[in-house]
């Protein structure tokens, strides 16, 4: 439920609004940047939350320069990349450095629910505003730390980007061409990862939090993420002594289940289980490849690395090969897992994307309409709000001082005079 305060400063920002959402009423401050935090506090602010995005005057977060850029004449332009990531938010400044930032700051937290942060772990109680000080301006508080390595171990206080998670957390190692050198994932997913875990720790403290009003600390690091993404890595060591390799687009020992060329480009076929076998060889091949094959009848047998290699892949290229993407998902869609390997245009053009609201258009003013992507989660009494904008840098610092913490005029002009905001 909303407070009177928060919505006091709801109705004084005329255009912003608060979501009806199932995170109605919980306010968060975001001190974080990049994605790995902003991803998280975003999540929580299409919910329906009152997100408050803290910036430095000084050094704002510098996704805001990144590519696409969308120009608007005499004003700074807008980066898609930062509004994807930081929509449906209030945009304060405030230097955590500055002698003025604790008062500004702990007003902020004794209002707030949750706090998101993603410094290198330490940073923060440097500047006086760690966890143990802010827990006892509010006991309630959910403090959510997110970093490379987390807030414990050896590593705690290196320096690390998503690639450093996807390096030490076991994800690198594993992906690539069979044979060849590792290769990256191709996105940022342990700055996804860790943002996703970061949420469902944030909800789970939050519901402790509403229970017996004690706060917690979120610690959530990318490495711990990213290992958690490597399947069956783990106990393939920990049971056989198995060190996993880049298998291409080969599956561990799942088969068939993995790439396969068509006429105008590719599509993953997975139908590896007896009853899709069967159904796979009637529908593309002839009756001769189920009833002439009476041993591939067998998923043990499929999955046999040279049975597979000599027979099995074979039958499939040739299944494939005369037919488009489109034929064959218009033939086989709905019977077996076969999907066209689409690439981002055609994604965002999907019928199914479509369907699910998953590409949303934003309007912004000066600016024109910019497309991303909506929310992957789907409630039917709360659903998310996913049409807000990103703000200016400090667009909200004077009304959320004024109506949501009470400072009075003269205090938020002397804040701004002394470049603590």
């Amino acid at each position: 439920m909303i407070d009177d305060s928060t919505r006091a400063l709801l109705d004084s920002l005329g255009g912003v609004e608060a979501a009806p959402g199932s995170l109605a009423g919980v306010v968060v401050v975001d001190v974080t940047r990049v994605v790995a935090g902003p991803y998280c506090s975003m999540i929580l602010a299409d919910l329906g939350a009152t997100v408050i995005k803290v910036e430095n005057p000084d050094d704002p977060d510098y996704t805001r320069t990144f590519p696409p850029l969308l120009p608007r004449e005499g004003e700074e332009p807008l980066s898609g990349f930062f509004a994807q990531f930081n929509r449906n938010k209030l945009g304060v400044t405030l230097n955590l450095k500055s002698p003025g930032a604790a008062e500004v700051l702990d007003r902020l937290v004794a209002r707030a629910d949750v706090l998101v942060e993603n410094f290198r772990p330490g940073t923060m109680d440097r500047l006086g505003h760690g966890y143990e000080r802010l827990r006892t301006v509010n006991p309630r508080l959910v403090y959510a730390a997110l970093s490379g390595y987390g807030q414990s171990g050896p590593y705690r206080l290196r320096p690390a980007y998503d690639n450093s998670a996807q390096a030490t957390g076991g994800l690198w190692s594993m992906n690539g061409e069979a044979g060849g050198d590792p290769t990256r994932v191709g996105t940022i997913i342990g700055d996804l990862a860790a943002s996703l875990y970061g949420v469902i720790g944030i909800l789970a403290a939050l519901r402790h939090a509403e229970q017996t009003g004690e706060g917690q600390l979120v610690d959530i690091s990318q490495q711990d993420s990213v290992l958690t993404l490597t399947e069956n890595a783990v106990v393939a060591y920990t049971a056989d002594g198995v060190v996993p390799k880049p298998l291409g687009n080969e599956h561990p020992f799942v088969r068939p289940y993995e790439l396969f060329p068509c006429r105008d480009g590719f599509v993953f076929f997975g139908g590896y289980t007896d009853k899709f076998w069967r159904i796979s060889c009637e529908t593309f091949g002839s009756a001769e490849d189920w009833a002439e094959n009476p041993d591939l009848h067998a998923m043990a047998i499929r999955f046999d690395a040279d049975v597979y290699r000599e027979r099995v892949r074979p039958m499939v290229v040739r299944w494939f090969a005369d037919r488009t993407k489109a034929e064959l998902e218009a033939l086989a869609g709905d019977l077996v897992p076969l999907s066209a390997v689409k690439d981002i245009g055609e994604v965002v053009e999907d019928p199914q994307i479509a369907a699910r609201g998953m590409i949303i258009d934003t309007d912004y003013p000066g600016h024109g309409s910019l497309r991303t992507f909506g929310s992957p989660v789907k409630l039917d009494r709360t659903p998310p709000h996913t049409a807000g904008l990103a703000p200016d840098m400090g667009q909200h610092t004077a009304a959320v001082l004024r109506d949501f913490l009470g400072f009075s005029a003269d205090d938020v002009e002397a804040l701004h005079a002394g470049g603590t905001v």
